[in-house]
């Protein structure tokens, strides 16, 4: 994979897979669905992105992601939209495992993943207006986009499966 070029105020031309699908159940950013990356560190928390004010539920906090190109896997398109907006680095990601969210006629595929080694994140253009790590417990501090927020709970369940973020139960 390419590296991404980074330019916090660039808006990244459109392809076809960046439009709306309506269905009974609303509409959906992604003609072939959509993928995001839950991406996890033992002493840093997750990865969330502050999504940008004119964006679709903009003001949020969620993961960097976005729309599946037609020849992608949803595990792909979760590096390179993450790489995209937040300059991860591919290299130092480990895939875990996945979570569907599928609604027949759209999905959206959480990729969990964990960050090898701790890196600062890049704003890499206008859709976010910030980027953190933030520790497990402080997530649901914060204002999360309502379909991470409805996830959250089961993904840091995932998560701690995986060895990443102790619980108190």
């Amino acid at each position: 994979m390419t590296r991404a070029t980074h330019d916090a105020a660039a808006r990244r031309r459109r392809g076809p897979e960046d439009t709306w699908v309506d269905g009974p159940r609303g509409r959906y950013w992604g003609t072939f669905g959509a993928a995001g990356l839950l991406l996890a560190h033992p002493d840093a928390g997750v990865l969330l992105q502050l999504r940008a004010i004119w964006s679709h539920q903009g003001g949020t906090w969620g993961l960097p992601g976005g729309a599946r190109k037609s020849h992608e896997t949803s595990e792909a398109a979760a590096l390179r939209e993450a790489d995209e907006e937040a300059g991860v680095p591919p290299e130092l990601v480990t895939v875990l495992g996945t979570s569907l969210f599928d609604l027949g006629y759209w999905s959206y595929t959480t990729v969990l993943a964990r960050a090898d080694e701790l890196f600062t994140p890049i704003v890499g253009d206008a859709e976010s207006d910030a980027l953190r790590w933030v520790p497990f417990d402080d997530v649901t501090t914060l204002p999360l986009h309502p379909g991470f927020g409805a996830g959250w709970p089961d993904l840091r369940l995932r998560l701690h499966e995986f060895g990443l973020g102790a619980l108190d139960l």
